[in-house]
């Protein structure tokens, strides 16, 4: 009989592409999804060379539109593209806007199971390929049987169902959250806080040859509220959903690696984060925005925490007006400092299923910087009403509690527990 222990998960390293503007202008308007992945694949690699490739036992890859160059089981090619060996396995995974966040969940239950040592988890979505909902076919009954609001079916309109339920979630709160993100971005580029993580991907133009993309190509760095104000209303006439209180439609890929902490430290990987836990949960599919609520609820009672615990946030930025009712809702403020402190996806774009490795990227760098803060959240909205949300801790922690028994969290104690939870493999206890 062989004792087994629940495993703690480490946020390695992750990396991504440069996010690039959707459609035929886009920097990757002629690059194959599937080779943004494979560039983050090496690029893991590549900075970790202590790791032999042979030691990893899974490749999971998001995306939301699972065909053309982002289908044929993505998280297989994807690998045997990369280079690595045909000894390792891969697959694809689908939770629209969390997929990514979801491949990062799915494979550290594995770590923490002891099922996998080391895994890749990612996501990638080429929206200029592939635009939300191609090709799809929504069952007739959804809307036929009422089963859930027309306007479930267009995440514009669930955001204006936002403003509709909330009147005091404002176009106007909207347009300044948004420039405010354009701003915190464009600090976080000028000081050398967002290139590091970014994977330069070779391009190609008919019209312009090769090129190399090394930035974000969606940014709008002189963005204002009163210069957005009176923008267009695509979703409804007379609406408060603009392009600019809005991610735009991206380009790219995300991935990231993780291992057990014991792994890790077998083989000399760096942990920059360390996994606390998860949940997801579902809404009504007519306000989806609401998603990171209940999810983030739920992943703080599992924990036992609360979000005056939490001391960094990295929520997706799908529409400003998501964020303001997540922010409405814990009490905290518009420009709360602990809120995507480089900015997010309304600057950045948000390449659907890749983005929860996005946040996840940020969020490990900000720890870096940010001894004093030990514990993270990552989260966001989900197509079809659902949220996602990861809590992580960070282990450069130095906080003055962090060698006094005393100050003990239940987080730490639910830890303790699970790991001293022994089981054999029969299941019986031992």
């Amino acid at each position: 009989m062989t004792a087994r222990t629940l495993n703690d998960v480490a946020f390695v390293e992750g990396v991504r592409t440069p996010f690039g503007k959707a459609g035929a202008k886009g920097q990757f308007a002629e690059t194959r999804a599937d080779d943004l992945v494979v560039k983050v694949i090496r690029e893991l690699l590549r900075r970790h060379p202590e790791l032999p490739p042979e030691r990893i036992d899974e490749v999971a890859v998001a995306a939301a539109t699972q065909t053309g160059d982002q289908g044929l089981t993505i998280g297989r090619t994807s690998a045997l593209l990369a280079g690595l060996p045909r000894s390792v396995p891969g697959f694809a995974i689908d939770r629209m806007c969390a997929g990514a966040m979801t491949a990062v969940t799915t494979v550290a239950s594995g770590i923490a199971a002891g099922a996998y040592d080391v895994a890749i988890a990612g996501g990638v979505e080429h929206m200029g390929h592939h635009p939300m909902g191609d090709g799809a076919d929504p069952n007739p009954r959804f809307v036929a049987d009422r089963l859930v609001d027309p306007s479930a079916l267009n995440m514009g309109a669930t955001a204006e169902n936002l403003h509709d339920r909330w009147p005091q979630l404002t176009k106007q709160r909207a347009d300044a959250f948004a420039a405010a993100s354009q701003r915190k971005y464009a600090a976080a580029l000028a000081t050398g806080k967002i290139t590091p993580d970014l994977v330069p991907v070779a391009t190609r133009s008919t019209e312009q040859g090769w090129g190399l993309a090394t930035t974000d190509e969606l940014p709008r760095p002189d963005t204002t509220a009163e210069g957005i104000a009176d923008l267009r209303t695509p979703f409804r006439p007379h609406g408060r959903v603009t392009a600019g209180n809005a991610s735009p439609l991206t380009d790219g890929a995300t991935g990231c690696l993780l291992a057990s902490v014991d792994t890790a430290a077998e083989l000399g990987l760096p942990v920059r984060m360390r996994m606390v836990g998860y949940a997801f949960a579902g809404v009504e599919p007519e306000l989806m925005g609401t998603g990171p609520i209940p999810a983030t609820e739920k992943a703080l009672a599992r924990a036992g925490l609360g979000l005056d615990d939490i001391g960094l946030i990295e929520i997706n930025e799908a529409f400003a007006v998501q964020v303001l009712a997540f922010t409405d809702h814990f009490g905290l403020a518009d420009d709360d400092p602990r809120l995507n402190p480089y900015g997010g996806a309304i600057a950045i774009g948000h390449p659907l299923a890749s983005s929860g490795v996005r946040l996840m990227i940020q969020l490990a760098r900000e720890f870096a910087e940010r001894p004093d803060v030990r514990y993270g959240l990552t989260t966001m909205c989900v197509g079809l009403g659902m949220g996602g949300s990861v809590i992580w801790e960070n282990p450069q922690y130095t906080g003055a509690g962090a060698a006094d028994p005393a100050a003990e969290t239940a987080a730490d104690a639910a830890r303790k527990a699970a790991e001293s939870a022994t089981v054999t493999m029969e299941g019986e206890a031992a």
